[in-house]
């Protein structure tokens, strides 16, 4: 599966990546939910601003669509890329409005933002006082502190030009924040945290497409082994299995030659894979085969995001539909069985648990 996300940022060659940010205030509305939810971030259409933010409730089954706008009065942005919770807030990372929002995960309020951004892409925190915000079109990592919203410093990627390289998502396992880099890329980096400074990397397979971290610390990554005709080479896509502690892969697991399996996941013990691979697939991280029959068959529509309860291990799927009308969710038990299903925003792409305090 080649997804929209992947395409659309090749654009960003050819266009400006100096747009600014327009903000347009309206009407507000209050908002105040308290215990566990899910919030989905809606990427919309690239340079359409049209980015929204969803919150859905697990127990009531309630979803409200558009909270940052709503509850602020303002539009999120330009294609929502991630979001992630740390310390009592939500942060919204939105790529080509190069900022990351942080906001009151209960009222959806914003408390702050980062600003001037390359073109961000996730955020890890590594103290209360550092982070590390990836970049697509861009060599370097930045080092921001979430309690002023300012960058205070980058680190600079080796081998990699402004032109054709990304970073990607971040794990840490002890001091070490692993990262890998996509586009046309086949690395993951090691990161020490405690100077800032890549201090090795690993070759994989062409264009490792996400990354997770088990309950063994053992690093899992697919590589969608890039596209027919591409000039940094097509291969069969694969799924690795590495240890963080010696930093070497242990196992990999062979797709066929045109498959596109992205999004890896784990499940709330870590003991358990998802990814999407037109299908839903489903695998013990101890397992020494790829499962032949998928977890959740596709409903001939587009798959894709996905994350796993963490608490019941239920799996929420975002079902982009045509990247152009209202994406959908579906949630499924994990027997496998649908247990509801709900509209959110334009291309609903990734998820973010909040967590009962």
């Amino acid at each position: 599966m080649i997804t929209t996300r992947r395409i659309v940022f090749v654009f960003l060659i050819a266009l400006s990546l100096a747009s600014c940010m327009k903000i347009e205030y309206g009407k507000q509305e209050d908002f105040s939910v308290s215990g566990g939810g899910l919030f989905i971030t809606n990427e919309g259409n690239f340079q359409y601003g049209n980015a929204t933010l969803s919150y859905y409730n697990p127990e009531s089954k309630e979803v409200q669509n558009e909270v940052f706008f709503r509850s602020n009065g303002m539009k999120l942005g330009d294609v929502a890329q991630s979001m992630t919770m740390y310390d009592g807030k939500g942060w919204v990372v939105v790529n080509n409005s190069h900022v990351i929002f942080a906001i009151d995960p209960e009222t959806f309020k914003e408390v702050g933002r980062i600003v001037n951004l390359t073109s961000p892409r996730y955020i890890h925190f590594v103290s209360p006082e550092k982070a590390y915000v990836t970049q697509l079109w861009d060599n370097r990592i930045f080092i921001v502190n979430p309690k002023t919203f300012e960058i205070t410093g980058h680190i600079q990627i080796p081998d990699m030009t402004m032109e054709s390289g990304s970073t990607e998502q971040m794990v840490q396992y002890g001091k070490y924040v692993f990262c890998n880099c996509w586009s046309y890329q086949n690395r993951i980096l090691k990161i020490d945290s405690t100077t800032d400074e890549v201090v090795d990397e690993l070759i994989v397979g062409i264009q490792p497409t996400s990354l997770a971290l088990d309950k063994y610390s053992k690093l899992w990554t697919l590589t969608d082994g890039g596209y027919e005709g591409s000039p940094y080479g097509y291969e069969a896509p694969s799924l690795y299995c590495i240890d963080a502690e010696s930093f070497t892969v242990e196992k990999q697991f062979r797709f066929k030659l045109g498959d596109s399996p992205v999004e890896i996941q784990l499940n709330g013990t870590r003991d358990t894979l998802y990814w999407i691979k037109g299908d839903i697939w489903k695998m013990g991280v101890n397992a020494n085969r790829i499962p032949v029959r998928p977890f959740i068959e596709s409903r001939g529509t587009i798959y894709y995001g996905l994350t796993t309860d963490p608490v019941n291990n239920d799996v929420y799927i975002a079902d982009a539909i045509d990247y152009q009308q209202q994406g959908k969710i579906y949630r499924y038990n994990s027997s496998g069985v649908l247990v509801d299903e709900f509209y959110v925003g334009v291309t609903p792409g990734a998820f973010c648990w909040k967590r009962d305090e």
